[in-house]
Order: C-alpha cells, then structure tokens, then sequence
C-alpha cells in the first residue's frame, strides 16, 4: 500500500509513503470529517490511497489572488 499526495489543483506529485504498517491515526485521517474524507481522500482497488493537497505554488497564487478559487480549474 502507498499513500500518495498530489495537489488537488494542478495534479503536481507532493510526496508518497511507501509503507503498508502505517495506520490512518498516524496519518491524521481521523481527525477528518466524513465529508473531508470523501473530498480529500480516495482509494484504489489495490489498496493504495490517494491525497489531495495544495501544494506550496498554488497555495501562493490562491492567497494572492483568491478569485482563482471560483474557476473551475484555476491553475491550469
């Protein structure tokens, strides 16, 4: 099982764990609500976990112009 993190923006890799004995509690998925968690977080039939983040740039360009926001696909 891998958990990958990519931006929900602009599909840019973040980061990737590589470990099947890591628990969601670690990861801090239980602090989410069940409707974070259907935004946030999705699963493939082979077990791997997929989570979408902003990354740095994008977070960047949303807080200097926050209208982006309102597009449908605002970094791309």
């Amino acid at each position: 099982m891998s958990i990958n993190y990519i931006c929900r923006h602009c599909h840019t890799p973040i980061g990737r764990i590589d470990d099947a004995n890591v628990s969601e509690a670690q990861l801090g998925f239980h602090f989410l609500t069940p409707e974070e968690r259907s935004d946030i977080i999705s699963y493939s039939p082979n077990g791997d976990v997929t989570v979408k983040m902003t990354c740095d740039y994008c977070k960047e360009a949303l807080d200097n112009h926050p209208e982006l926001v309102l597009a449908p696909n605002p970094l791309q």
